[in-house]
């Protein structure tokens, strides 16, 4: 079993546990060993939930510098700029960041991706995409043909990145939004929910809409 601890006990985190606890259940084993939620300033109310699921809320994030060395840590925070604070400082512990994928999600052949990705279910890649660091593709969303999304970009449900796309650094994609083939959106950018990109996005701003502007 490898030890495994999720930073952050909100309703992201929460569903990230439960895709360890499902491939756990697909391999017929304990792959990973649970030890419980890491988080600095956890809500009531999370702490509440977290303690239904019957795992432990162990701390804040520097419960890792006294972790053994082969604990690993994935963040279970939905926002890409929040997951990219948490995970510049997580650089700092010596724990190796996990990537986890969903027995129901699909990721298709020559595809790559860095550590702390995170497949929910029924999230589809096909072929030839390359993934960075600690990038979530949320349920039912789709990553098409000779794409990169970079790291800590967040792609939520049932949202549709087309063949040959440039997500850059903490790109979010809206619930049910659309990127059309070929196009890049610029880092930092947050395509809205239901919208439809047809054009390249630049750096840092918000686009929403049919067509996105």
């Amino acid at each position: 079993m490898i030890p495994l601890v999720v930073v952050g006990c909100g309703g992201h985190g929460r569903e990230v546990l439960t895709i360890a606890r499902a491939v756990n259940a697909a391999a017929g084993r304990q792959r990973w060993q649970l030890l419980g939620f890491l988080d600095d300033r956890p809500a009531e109310e999370n702490l509440k939930r977290v303690q239904r699921l019957d795992v432990p809320y162990l701390g804040g994030l520097d419960w890792l510098r006294d972790a053994p060395a082969d604990t690993h840590h994935v963040i279970g925070i939905g926002d890409p700029r929040v997951r990219r604070a948490v995970g510049q400082r997580l650089d700092r512990y010596a724990t190796p960041a996990a990537s986890l994928v969903h027995p129901a999600a699909t990721i298709g052949p020559d595809t790559e991706h860095g550590p702390g990705f995170v497949a929910f279910a029924g999230a589809r890649v096909t072929t030839n995409v390359t993934i960075g660091r600690h990038v979530h593709l949320n349920q039912n969303a789709t990553v098409g043909h000779d794409s990169t999304l970079a790291d800590y970009v967040s792609v939520n449900p049932l949202a549709a990145v087309s063949g040959d796309c440039q997500l850059a650094e903490g790109v979010l994609i809206g619930t049910t939004a659309a990127v059309l083939q070929g196009l890049r959106v610029g880092r930092d950018s947050t395509v809205g929910a239901g919208a439809c990109v047809v054009r390249d996005v630049p750096e840092g701003v918000v686009v929403k809409g049919v067509p996105a502007r």
